[in-house]
């Protein structure tokens, strides 16, 4: 006799993802989706909360994926290469998808624009980066330069090093944007000292610093929204 097939609640992240939408899974079972399998004694959604507690604070849950190796995914049982090199895509194509989004209709005058678009890029970095935005007459981006590699405090970058960077581009207008890997978007002294710096200097080429946006996590601050500019 035919098993009658059961009825009722889905319980598997796969079926509760065809019955209800990607919504309303939990973020072990949106990655257990992905991950499609675990071990002889762990299914999918016990390898997936797995790797979600190796999120490291202040990030946690899927934001902590950011901060995870391909060699610390692969520590935990049941996360082979492959799967290791498979979420770290997915982490990036998720920064990506919300930068894209951000562009969409961007301002770059508007402060909270500028911070939307870089928010993703750089409030997961451990070290400070700094990018100088060139901008044309018409407000339009020349070019996106990353000052830094990572490795370079914003108070060590010079303002020749960033007009020379400028004229190269043939910026009309420059805007400066670094992160701060602490969280706390608050501008340090070396940072206001620095701003000052641009801002004199701009103004004697002719090319205004427009703003300086600095990013923390999820928050923001802009010299020219705070006064400071």
């Amino acid at each position: 006799m035919k098993k009658q097939k059961e009825t009722g609640t889905p319980s598997r992240p796969y079926e509760r993802f065809l019955a209800y939408g990607a919504e309303a899974l939990t973020e072990s079972e949106l990655l257990a989706v992905i991950l499609r399998t675990g071990t002889h004694d762990m299914d999918a959604l016990a390898v997936a909360q797995e790797v979600l507690k190796l999120a490291r604070y202040p990030r946690e849950g899927l934001l902590g994926l950011y901060d995870l190796s391909v060699e610390e995914l692969k520590g935990v049982r049941g996360i082979g290469e492959v799967k290791a090199v498979k979420l770290k895509c997915i982490t990036e194509l998720s920064a990506r998808i919300s930068r894209a989004t951000a562009k969409q209709g961007l301002i770059f005058t508007d402060s909270g624009s500028v911070a939307e678009y870089f928010m993703e890029q750089l409030r997961h970095k451990d070290t400070e980066c700094v990018v100088l935005v060139s901008l044309d007459a018409k407000g339009q981006v020349l070019k996106e330069s990353e000052l830094s590699n990572g490795s370079v405090r914003m108070s060590l970058i010079s303002p020749r090093e960033i007009f020379l960077e400028a004229l190269r581009q043939k910026a009309v207008n420059i805007l400066l944007v670094h992160n701060h890997p602490s969280g706390d978007p608050t501008p340090s002294g070396c940072d206001k000292a620095l701003t000052r710096q641009v801002a004199q200097m701009g103004e004697q080429l002719e090319i205004p610093l427009l703003d300086h946006v600095i990013i923390g996590d999820n928050r923001y601050t802009s010299f020219k929204e705070s006064g400071l500019l």
